[in-house]
């Protein structure tokens, strides 16, 4: 997919957004099949959190993406596949503004010398075994940024081609126990690593967004 076309597209997001593919909602299987919880108990909200959907084009004009293979360490999500992000800190001026610094401290991201565009927000989802409403924002650089993995929190940077996550792009089936839940759930297979949960539903979302 074209990175000029995928601009045009994002110029102004749908209201209401479309949904992410089903497949990759996960389901705890094992007698009666039910979801994990996708809102936080009634009263509270999760801890707010800004990851950054950045699109760039490559050499070819072909829209890439910007994921992370996160750190092997201590923590909920060691290991996996994300964006670049982290929880807001009182200092943010807004969510942006959270992803952005995440970013920058993550991979090592200047947005104002890359040129880095914010287009708007995509749909928030809340992750129960961290406690945080994720809020993905999207934003484009006319060419791709320099780009430096910081090693105590990303094991490497991958840039795929955007394109891998419109509608109908493959979707490989799941069966595996997390923290005692037996579930099954739809991941994207993206350079040999399994791109699942609250990434794979942003990037199916923002793919259903460019398909339009």
């Amino acid at each position: 997919m074209r990175f000029d076309l995928v601009v045009e597209r994002l110029a102004a997001l749908p209201d209401p957004l479309p949904a992410p593919a089903e497949a990759l909602m996960p389901v705890i299987v094992g007698g009666l099949e039910r979801r994990p919880p996708q809102t936080p108990p009634p009263g509270r909200a999760g801890r707010p959190a800004g990851v950054l959907v950045l699109l760039y084009p490559d050499a070819d004009g072909v829209a890439r993406v910007v994921l992370t293979e996160r750190a092997s360490r201590d923590g909920h999500h060691s290991g996996e596949v994300s964006f670049p992000g982290g929880k807001a800190e009182p200092g943010d001026a807004d969510i942006a503004a959270t992803a952005l610094r995440e970013a920058a401290e993550e991979i090592a991201l200047d947005a104002d010398e890359a040129g880095v565009r914010v287009i708007g927000l995509l749909e928030r989802f809340w992750i129960p075994v961290s406690d945080f409403e994720v809020h993905p924002v999207v934003a484009v650089a006319g060419a791709r940024p320099s780009l430096t993995a910081s090693p105590a929190e990303v094991a490497r940077i991958v840039e795929p081609r955007m394109e891998r996550f419109l509608p109908g792009a493959p979707i490989v089936m799941v069966e595996r126990t997390i923290r005692d839940w037996p579930l099954r759930y739809g991941a994207y297979d993206v350079d040999g690593l399994s791109v699942w949960g609250a990434t794979a539903r942003v990037l199916s979302q923002l793919g259903a967004v460019l398909d339009r």
